[in-house]
């Protein structure tokens, strides 16, 4: 399998086009979350204007006043030919698609085909919130396998995890997340490959959330889609130009389905196609098919800001550990040695007017973490970091003047 990197070169920087005042005037949930002096480095929307693909093709929907439902292959088509050049993947095959509303309801359509009502879904922890709240709200069992101390997967402990989520002969799924949210980790393929022998050795169904698959960040780092690897014809993916391309408001995803898994994926109501916005195919169309150049403009800003994050922190915030991810615009950053407690979310937020996501919801390993988004300007980033100092100095003087009290 050969792949096209992503080119350093091309379209200038769009995480450096728009202002702070600019960004505030974005009625989206990352900016108005929070009152207005506090700089929201969390929830997973990027500060970057649209690629002109994307506009080109919602404004020529509007004018035309396409706006009815989906319908069609265009979208499978072009994500089968990104695939192909991107990640030198030639086996997607469009006849085992289907378009469903977005990620996280395709991961739910396709654990609905592979398991029932109380069956588990192991899951690697520290990972994406939304795994445990969809899994429980459809009234499946969330088990863990939690990632090794080098944020891989723990290929012994997930072993272990299968074994016991099939000894009473009951069905169970795995809830692959590749690359990885929150810790940045790309799968290798032998990775993936040892991932899909487990699952076929123990009649464990994969499901994976590959919507992070367009945004390597690492140059050396190259992405593996997990039905490339052999083993993994029973497997299920969902896709999307959602987190590539900042598309979340425009919602759209596909299900794509391994040889042995189409009879599955052919069991889906067709109403669940019925869900996905059809100008969010349009725009999701256009991003695969001609905003690559964006693309591997904002992945070189991001690889920028994944250097400039490790610098700042070695200076304002050298207790923090941070391991670089390979993948997304998301930092995990171990807090633990600062002092914060479990959540240091809170006090970043309440002493540094600085909002990161709290590492609790993220499961085994994620208490005393907290995740940040990388994708803004790199003053923003630089002020960010400066106010989590800032944070930590203020909440070290209270503690003494407390201590001082007593």
């Amino acid at each position: 399998m050969t792949s096209i990197p992503w080119d350093q070169s091309g379209e200038r920087n769009p995480l450096r086009a728009l202002t702070p005042d600019e960004l505030r005037r974005r009625t989206s949930m990352k900016w108005r979350t929070h009152p207005a002096d506090v700089l929201p480095l969390w929830v997973a929307e990027m500060d970057v204007p649209l690629a002109g693909a994307v506009v080109r093709a919602v404004t020529g929907a509007m004018e035309l006043g396409d706006t009815g439902y989906p319908v069609g292959t265009a979208y499978a088509e072009a994500l089968a030919a990104f695939a192909a050049k991107r990640w030198g993947w030639d086996d997607l095959a469009v006849e085992r698609t289907a378009i469903v509303p977005d990620v996280m309801l395709g991961v739910v359509e396709m654990l609905k085909l592979v398991t029932g009502p109380g069956d588990p879904v192991i899951v690697n922890p520290p990972v994406y919130p939304p795994f445990y709240q969809f899994v429980t709200h459809l009234d499946r069992r969330v088990v863990e396998a939690p990632l090794g101390p080098d944020l891989r997967i723990d290929l012994g402990v997930l072993e272990e995890e299968f074994r016991r989520a099939v000894s009473g002969g009951g069905r169970a799924a795995f809830l692959l997340c590749s690359p990885h949210n929150p810790t940045g980790t790309v799968h290798t393929a032998e990775e993936l490959a040892a991932v899909a022998a487990l699952a076929e050795r123990y009649g464990v169904r994969v499901v994976a959330d590959e919507i992070h698959a367009p945004v390597v960040t690492a140059p050396d780092a190259r992405f593996v889609p997990y039905l490339s690897v052999p083993g993994a014809e029973r497997g299920l993916s969902l896709m999307s130009a959602s987190k590539g391309w900042n598309l979340a408001g425009l919602k759209a995803a596909l299900a794509v389905a391994g040889p042995g898994a189409a009879d599955d994926l052919a069991r889906m109501p067709e109403e669940v196609g019925h869900g996905p916005s059809h100008v969010g195919v349009l725009a999701h169309t256009a991003a695969l098919r001609d905003g690559t150049a964006w693309l591997d403009a904002v992945l070189a800003g991001l690889d920028e800001n994944r250097r400039l994050l490790t610098g700042l922190l070695a200076e304002r915030l050298p207790g923090v550990v941070h391991r670089p991810g390979e993948a997304t615009y998301l930092a995990w950053l171990d807090c633990r040695a600062l002092g914060l407690g479990d959540d240091p979310a809170e006090v970043f937020l309440d002493c540094g007017r600085v909002a990161l996501s709290s590492g609790i919801p993220f499961g085994d390993g994620g208490a005393g973490h907290v995740r940040l988004n990388l994708a803004t300007s790199p003053e923003i980033l630089t002020e960010a970091v400066r106010r989590m100092a800032s944070a930590l100095e203020r909440s070290a003087g209270d503690v003494g003047r407390r201590r001082g009290d007593a």
